[in-house]
């Protein structure tokens, strides 16, 4: 059975570090800015990319590299058609 130092610091090393909040929320944010846009050019392409920007930080896990690495993909490519139709 564990103990109450053992519980606790089980469960805080199943929460997510704060740079990790930091950047779903950055990330978050930034797409539904660009799906704004999106929706203003009427743009499929990076609306699409925007609500992949917003909610794909629910299937990374806890892994930070990943969630930035991902995010700054999805805003490069968001930034690379930004132009095209």
């Amino acid at each position: 059975m564990l103990d109450e130092q053992e519980l606790t610091a089980l469960l805080l090393s199943l929460l997510p570090s704060p740079a990790y909040i930091y950047g779903a929320i950055i990330f978050g944010i930034l797409g539904m800015a660009a799906y704004a846009y999106g929706k203003k050019k009427s743009s499929t392409r990076i609306k699409w990319l925007a609500l992949g920007l917003m909610f794909y930080p629910y299937l990374i896990g806890n892994e930070t590299w990943l969630l930035y690495l991902v995010g700054v993909a999805l805003c490069g490519a968001i930034y690379y058609y930004h132009d095209k139709s």
